[in-house]
């Protein structure tokens, strides 16, 4: 069921998001990111894990590096300058 209309019915699908650096410089765009899409809502987003990831990913890579657009995949094959994210208290 769809958390943002209590009704709706979920597909995974990939889609397509735009993410601002940690920096705050820019924002990219990452497509193919696994996500939920609602038939009723058509609201399309990413379950908690898959966030995680992708901000983790961008605090811990030289964002310099990074081109306008990538896909998931390939953000996460990027190498890290640090092993994990120090910040992250959770």
């Amino acid at each position: 069921m769809c958390p943002w209309c209590e009704t709706g019915k979920l597909s995974s699908i990939t889609g397509t998001v735009y993410w601002e650096l940690p920096d705050g410089t820019r924002a990219v765009e990452i497509t193919e990111t696994p996500s939920s899409y609602c038939e009723n809502c058509h609201a399309l987003f990413q379950d908690d894990q898959i966030v995680k990831e992708i901000e983790d990913q961008l605090f811990l890579i030289d964002t310099k590096q990074l081109e306008k657009q990538t896909t998931y995949e390939e953000l996460l094959k990027m190498k890290r300058m640090l092993k994990r994210n120090y910040f992250d208290f959770s």
